[in-house]
């Protein structure tokens, strides 16, 4: 990214957002938020299906383990706070939700395709994509059969006026890379961007009008990545990121890009949005002190030390035997000024900062300044 791109995106950061509070409409146009995801917005739903989460994921803002990778709120966590809503349930999570403002569809490890595999042979959650739209269609036939009767459900007017958020794509482009390459991996992506298009279509026919897409990370600048994918120092630009799997994602981000621009011409009274999250990230990677921050590709939470502190071997929070001694994959004491919480996927520093460029509307295709349609509030 050059200078110049670096100070806009410094000024948004630090002089326009905090201007933003207060002077927006009084109310806000969403009711609710229903997002889609993975384990970059994932609020619990996959730990109520597969309980195993430990510290010291949490440990930031909740001071416990929250069901989510980060160690304190994630991008829609923020989202929510700054339209005045209360953080998202996961539909999975059966005691303590409330869905009157929406419901969180995303788990950890979840990809837009259909898996091939297993949770127990690879990884990958079953709750893919499709498996979210089909909870989303359960999830309004009951709120519809229920009326006001339930008062965790909302009104059945209500997904007519309410956000629909997707972040997911990452593992459809991650989970096989090492094995199939670059080249494999975007066989398939045609694919992974026509799912989304259809999803939104069909989220349309059951009343959504507004829907916004973040594209997907820069992951060649990811610790883990850096640890795990094949490549050579001639890969690695100026700031340490592969430039071979950053330029894959950027093509990917372009196709994204394009069929939302055909999805968004198909559904003419609807506001289909692609975010730029991407352009957020790479900076915060490349250029962490300049927006308040210390450390770009190295985990704050892992083992080994060095330049990227993460070791496949022991991931975050874990403790295991390794060359005759024990070892734990310890959280740094100062996450604030870290960009990578575990080495795949961001702090809650982190998520605050691409939630401000999310806010502001100028990463956004079609710009979306949110403080148009609803009274922001702090989200600090």
């Amino acid at each position: 990214m050059s200078s110049r791109a670096s100070i806009n995106i410094l000024v948004i950061f630090t002089v326009v957002l905090p201007w933003l509070v207060g002077l927006s409409h009084s109310e806000c146009d969403f009711k609710a938020i229903f997002n889609f995801g993975d384990s970059n917005s994932d609020t619990g739903g996959f730990y109520a299906a597969f309980p195993a989460e430990s510290g010291p994921y949490g440990m930031t803002y909740f001071n416990k383990p929250a069901g989510r990778a980060s160690d304190g709120r994630l991008i829609i966590d923020f989202l929510a706070q700054a339209l005045g809503l209360p953080f998202l349930s996961p539909y999975l999570q059966s005691i303590g939700s409330d869905y009157k403002h929406g419901a969180n569809y995303a788990t950890l490890a979840s990809t837009v395709l259909l898996p091939n595999t297993s949770l127990f042979v690879t990884g990958i959650s079953p709750f893919s994509l499709v498996i979210q739209l089909n909870q989303m269609k359960q999830f309004k036939t009951k709120v519809d059969e229920a009326g006001q009767q339930d008062t965790r459900l909302p009104s059945s007017d209500i997904f007519g006026k309410s956000l629909y958020t997707f972040y997911i794509g990452q593992n459809d482009f991650t989970s096989n890379l090492a094995a199939i390459g670059i080249g494999g991996v975007q066989e398939d992506l045609p694919q992974v961007v026509s799912q989304i298009a259809a999803t939104i279509k069909e989220l349309y026919n059951l009343g959504g009008r507004t829907f916004m897409v973040l594209n997907l990370a820069p992951v060649g600048c990811y610790p883990s990545f850096l640890v795990e994918l094949p490549h050579d120092s001639s890969d690695l630009d100026d700031f340490g990121c592969m430039v071979s799997y950053n330029n894959a994602v950027v093509d990917y981000n372009n196709m994204l890009k394009q069929t939302l621009t055909q999805t968004r011409q198909s559904l003419s009274d609807a506001s289909v949005i692609y975010v730029d999250t991407h352009s957020v990230l790479l900076e915060l990677f490349q250029h962490p002190t300049s927006h308040g921050l210390q450390y770009g590709t190295k985990a704050c939470c892992g083992y080994g030390g060095g330049e990227y502190n993460f070791d496949p071997k022991v991931y975050c929070g874990n403790t295991k035997d390794i060359n005759g001694g024990t070892v734990t994959a310890a959280a740094c004491n100062d996450p604030n000024n870290y960009v990578s919480w575990d080495g795949i996927h961001a702090t809650e520093a982190a998520n605050k900062l691409i939630t401000y460029a999310i806010l502001n509307g100028s990463y956004s295709d079609p710009p979306f300044p949110f403080q148009e349609r609803c009274n922001l509030q702090p989200i600090g």
